[in-house]
Order: C-alpha cells, then sequence, then structure tokens
C-alpha cells in the first residue's frame, strides 16, 4: 500500500508539475495584459503572480468548458478589477492640469499620486501585438476607463478576444460587452480629439490597431535615428539639434512632479533654466513601452563620475520626437531597466558626448 501511495503521490505532483508549467506559458503576455490594466509593471508583475497561484490552486476544478488562455485570462481580470476597486486611477502629469512655462521651477514632488509607469524593454507580452497598444500615452488613457470597460477593450481590440469570450469572462451578455466596448471606444475617441494626435494612439479600434502596427513597424529606423540624435544632442546639450528634432506640440512630463511644458521653446526654456544642471549629462540607451529610452546620468557633484537622475521614455510622431517623459524614480526604475547605478569617468555609453 505504501509503494502504491507513494506513486500516486509522485503521480499527482508530475500532473501537478506539468500543469503549472502550462500556465507558466501565459505570464508574458499576462503581464502585459495586467500592466495595461493596472498602469504599473510592478503590480502587474504581483498581479499576474496572483492569477498564477489562484490557477494553479483551482485546476483540479476546471472544466475545460473554455480554452486555458481564457480562463485564465478570466482569473486575472478578476485580480485586476479587486486592485482597482478603491476607485484611484493612475495618471501621467498631462491629466492632472494645463502645461506650465519652461522657466518656472517645479513645485514639491506629488508623491501622493499614482503615477503611470513604464515598462522596461518591448511590447512585454510574449505574443506579437501591436506596439502602439503599450506606448504610455495609451496606457495612460486607458485609466480614464471604467475597469470593465478598461478590461474589455483590451481583451477585443489588442489582444483579439471575440465578443462571446468578453462575455463570458464578465458573466454578461454579448450585447452588454458590444455596448461597454462602444463605450470605451467613444471615450478614447475623445481624449484623442481633445489632446491632439501627438499624444498617442487613443483610437483604439481593430482597424486602428493593426494601422499603427504597420506604421510602427515602418518607422522603426526612423525612430531609431530620432534616439541616436537625441541622445547625443542632449549629451552636447545642444539646443539647436533638440529643436529640430521635435515636434511642434512635444511634451515634456517629470513624474512626480505634477509640471509639464508643451512645445519646443517651453522644454527649451527648461532645460535651459531649472534643469540647466543637466548640462554635461551622459545617457545610456535602454528600451521601455516598445520604445526607445534613455538611463540619464548626470555630473557628479563632487566632480567623479555620473550619477542616476531620471529614466527618459520617447514617444514620436512622424519624423519628430512628440513626448518626453522623465520619471525621476531612479533608485527603484534604473535596476528593473538594467541600468548601472553609477558611471565612472571611464564608462562609454553609446551615447555619451
Amino acid at each position: 500500500m505504501g509503494d502504491v501511495k507513494d506513486t500516486g503521490d509522485v503521480r499527482h505532483r508530475g500532473a501537478a508539475d506539468a500543469s503549472a508549467e502550462e500556465l507558466e506559458e501565459y505570464r508574458g503576455e499576462l503581464t502585459g495584459y495586467c500592466y495595461r490594466m493596472l498602469g504599473s509593471y510592478a503590480e502587474a508583475e504581483d498581479a499576474v503572480q496572483e492569477a498564477l497561484v489562484r490557477a494553479w490552486r483551482s485546476i483540479d476544478r476546471f472544466e475545460g468548458r473554455s480554452a486555458v488562455r481564457t480562463w485564465l485570462y478570466r482569473i486575472a481580470t478578476r485580480v485586476c478589477l479587486d486592485a482597482l476597486a478603491s476607485g484611484k486611477r493612475r495618471a501621467l502629469p498631462m491629466d492632472l492640469s494645463g502645461p506650465s512655462e519652461g522657466g518656472t521651477p517645479p513645485a514639491p514632488p506629488q508623491d501622493a499620486v499614482l503615477w503611470v509607469e513604464p515598462c522596461p524593454g518591448g511590447d512585454p507580452e510574449a505574443a506579437a501585438t501591436a506596439d502602439e497598444s503599450v506606448r504610455l500615452a495609451f496606457v495612460a488613457a486607458l485609466q480614464h476607463l471604467p475597469p470593465r470597460q478598461r478590461a474589455t477593450l483590451i481583451l477585443r481590440d489588442v489582444l483579439g478576444f471575440s465578443a462571446r469570450e468578453v462575455a463570458d469572462l464578465h458573466g454578461a451578455t454579448v450585447a452588454s460587452a458590444n455596448s461597454a466596448l462602444q463605450r470605451a471606444r467613444a471615450t478614447l475617441a475623445g481624449r484623442r480629439a481633445t489632446d491632439g494626435p501627438a499624444a498617442g494612439p487613443f483610437a483604439a479600434t481593430s482597424a486602428a490597431t493593426s494601422a499603427a502596427t504597420s506604421a510602427a513597424t515602418s518607422d522603426v529606423s526612423v525612430r531609431r535615428v530620432l534616439a541616436e540624435r537625441y541622445a547625443t544632442a542632449f549629451s552636447r546639450y545642444d539646443m539647436e539639434e533638440l529643436n529640430m528634432l521635435l515636434h511642434l506640440d512635444a511634451t515634456l512630463c517629470l513624474p512626480p512632479y505634477a509640471q509639464w511644458m508643451r512645445g519646443a521653446p517651453d522644454i527649451r526654456a527648461w532645460l535651459t533654466g531649472p534643469a540647466i544642471g543637466c548640462r554635461g549629462s551622459r545617457l545610456v540607451p535602454t528600451a521601455a513601452n516598445g520604445s526607445p529610452a534613455f538611463g540619464q546620468y548626470r555630473p557628479h557633484p563632487d566632480g567623479v563620475g555620473y550619477v542616476p537622475w531620471a529614466l527618459h521614455v520617447l514617444a514620436f510622431s512622424g519624423d519628430r520626437i512628440s513626448g518626453i517623459a522623465a520619471f525621476r524614480d531612479t533608485e527603484r526604475l534604473f535596476p528593473r531597466f538594467g541600468l548601472p547605478d553609477r558611471l565612472g569617468e571611464d564608462d562609454r555609453p553609446g551615447a555619451d558626448a
């Protein structure tokens, strides 16, 4: 009996391990989904871990009436909706107030605000989806939707779930799921009309997402060149070159400061005024939200080496840079993006002056 019991235990453990391995295969795409839902990569990782634990614990009760993927997204959606139950939403500075003049020193940082955070690398999903759907501006726009509408739009227009699958996931009718999708699309289209095309891909329809994907693919080389020129110009503090690279309505925001600027003149006024200490910085290339990004290191006050200062995430419109988000939380963000905690005099990042 003992041998039989032991053999049964081994088989049970083997089945459980196989199930856990199968569930683990979905971690990447679930992280992309939860990041769009929550606006925080760290919270998305926690949400996915919780969802996978819940799934593993209930794997014996999975009846197979839906695909494993749909079942996992149902669990992940519940985890995200629970996390969003407080009603607090994440934002970027432009969601809180109008633009300010570039020469104005910033007010104290608003640490109480829940900021939309960047995610490392390209699209964090394992499967290839529309790059535009993970851009900072789009993720920030999603936060304006009620949580269930947000989930419906991401599942339908980004991840390609059917109306029936989304309805079943929410325990709703197909008609109500379609209605939620239409309301979500209308809200994002309205925000795009208000904020302008440079603000990001707010119109999330299947056709728009497909077109954005094609455009993003064709513009990869253009964006790479623009990013390299930006890094060189910033490191040299060449304001004329920076001005040539920026879109007419380009924005610069500085979380956790609520202050932000619109237009090359105000961005230049900021860089040559309150931010003049950034002169002589070095930039180390990385990637965030499917876009080129850079870790900025300012000269150390003692004159030896360079210290972390900000993570620059770039956005593009055509052949110009349309947005710069400079996140100052380097202690938390730089390790996540694989950036060093200091640069020495002999360090030669690819984008230094």
